[in-house]
């Protein structure tokens, strides 16, 4: 289970940048839950990274602030019995949040206005209903 983690087509990050933990996992498991350290930590350090250009580490630390300790991101993964698919979780997780990350930010949204025949279509259905409102009250009398 190693190798680099690709997380887009320009940005790959080497194994030698990631740091892995292991620790007994709480959960499913049995009697072998108690001598398996089958709980992953995957640490990345993006301020140290050499893989990161000037933009997409920018972006990474204003939109992982809160996640961020000391420039180090960490994702955990317990939820599977075996280290290995531990391991395998953590990758995907770290790889999306990084995609997620570094995605270029959203278009600015154009204000527009409303063509006339709109506005003339809205203004006709309002007196309509308005129209209506006024008989039913000229009936309650």
């Amino acid at each position: 289970m190693t190798g680099d983690l690709p997380v887009r087509p320009t940005l790959v990050v080497p194994e030698s940048e990631l740091r892995w933990r292991f620790s007994r996992s709480s959960g499913p498991g049995g009697q072998s839950v108690n001598t398996t350290d089958s709980r992953v930590e995957l640490s990345w350090d993006l301020g140290a990274s050499r893989v990161l250009d000037p933009v997409h580490r920018e972006r990474l630390v204003a939109r992982l602030g809160d996640r961020l300790v000391d420039g180090v991101v960490t994702v955990t993964a317990s939820e599977h019995r075996s280290q290995l698919q531990n391991r395998k979780a953590a990758l995907a997780r770290l790889a999306a949040l990084l995609r997620e990350g570094t995605a270029p930010p959203p278009r600015t949204r154009r204000p527009t206005r409303p063509s006339r025949g709109a506005v003339e279509r809205r203004l006709q259905a309002k007196k309509r209903r308005a129209q209506t409102k006024r008989t039913r009250r000229d009936l309650g009398d």
